[in-house]
């Protein structure tokens, strides 16, 4: 289905340019399989800007669950990320359940219930973007289980963590709460105030927490990396980009609200940097 898998690398370059460039560094036969991997997690990541309420946003991440068991077949066919996703999943023997948790996690994203904990927070980080990070390595090794799942767990995690910093103006303003309650309580940081765009010496505090949270992920995925399979490494090349975020935000003068992110052309940069040093030098 070569038009369905061009509509998935065109949605993958549109909406998640970190890994539509990543996967120019996999070898060309894996690239058709990763970006209908993407396209799927850019459809479900993006639910609730597409449904805008809870019940059907609920109703469209059923509608992926019944097309990974395998119920919702007449549709699947209309719908080209479908098509090509039923395809990868058989291809490279990808476990259903990863996907299926990953749906199941980002239910939470169509409600304003805020993060009740660190343990949460890391919790939904490995079910979604670890998981996809797995998902890939796992097409990457021709659909064998490469075993690296502290490495994707890790890497994942610092991932979703810098994501969601990065993120946090516009959550805020949705009225979404990312950052756990029991670290904001920890610092006695207010919710009112990050839904009123105020940048407290509190939340101050609490995103930098969570900055030196990701700095670990990153640390022990850095040393797990070391004996991990090399034909891994384009599925954890957008994770080179954690270090250089995070930099950012620790730059004197950072405002968490209205925060200056890398330019396009510095992360195509340091992506290719992260390709040329197999990683080594990024994590």
């Amino acid at each position: 289905m070569p038009d369905a898998f061009d509509y998935c690398e065109d949605l993958v370059r549109g909406g998640d340019k970190d890994r539509f460039l990543a996967t120019l560094f996999a070898p060309q036969k894996y690239r058709r399989a990763l970006y209908a991997l993407y396209a799927f997690n850019f459809e479900v990541a993006r639910t609730r800007e597409q449904a805008r309420e809870p019940m059907p946003g609920e109703i469209r991440l059923q509608w992926w669950r019944d097309v990974l068991d395998g119920l919702a077949r007449g549709e699947v066919e209309a719908n080209p990320v479908a098509a090509v996703l039923r395809d990868v999943v058989i291809r490279y023997r990808l476990p259903p359940r990863i996907l299926a948790d990953l749906i199941e996690a980002r239910s939470f994203d169509l409600y304003d219930d805020p993060m009740a904990s660190v343990a949460a927070l890391e919790g939904y980080a490995v079910k979604t973007s670890s998981a996809l990070i797995d998902l890939a390595a796992r097409v990457l090794c021709d659909g064998r289980d490469p075993d690296v799942s502290d490495l994707t767990s890790h890497a994942g995690a610092a991932y979703a963590i810098a994501g969601l910093l990065r993120a946090l103006p516009i959550h805020a303003s949705r009225g979404q709460l990312y950052l756990p309650v029991d670290l904001m309580r920890r610092y006695g940081a207010q919710e009112a105030d990050v839904f009123a765009g105020k940048a407290t010496a509190e939340l101050r505090a609490v995103l930098a927490e969570l900055r030196l949270r990701a700095r670990q992920h990153l640390d022990a995925a850095r040393e797990r990396l070391v004996t991990a399979p090399v034909e891994i490494r384009p599925a954890l090349l957008p994770v080179a980009l954690v270090r250089p975020v995070l930099e950012r935000m620790e730059r004197r003068g950072y405002e968490p609200f209205a925060p200056a992110d890398m330019p396009q052309w510095r992360r195509q940069w340091a992506l290719w940097r992260a390709a040329r040093s197999g990683l080594r030098k990024t994590f």
